[in-house]
């Protein structure tokens, strides 16, 4: 249960959590489909791997634990960044409010 003094924040680990296992998940559960099914999902992963250096697009192993790490990472900063300006914006909406 929310207390009245966080006036609709959301959890910044939390969330930057549940973001680096979303995403973290879809790249790793695509490359292993990869690694199974090499063409599957191809050109996720090569859109992947156009953003993250040093990440290739391959169905290897080692391409699929690289691009789960890089996205763990990118997911969490993604949702820390998220839950921040949320927060941000709720508490500026929240003083708005008390004003009137």
């Amino acid at each position: 249960m929310m207390s009245e003094n966080h006036h609709g924040k959301i959890s910044v680990k939390g969330f930057a959590f549940a973001a680096a296992m979303l995403w973290g998940g879809a790249v790793f559960f695509v490359g292993l489909a990869n690694l199974q099914w090499p063409g599957y999902g191809k050109a996720f992963l090569d859109l992947v791997a156009s953003v993250y250096p040093g990440y290739e697009a391959l169905p290897t192993l080692k391409s699929l634990l690289i691009g789960t790490a890089y996205a763990i990472v990118d997911g969490t900063i993604g949702g820390s960044l998220f839950a921040l300006l949320y927060n941000l914006c709720v508490g500026c909406q929240c003083r708005k409010d008390e004003k009137k």
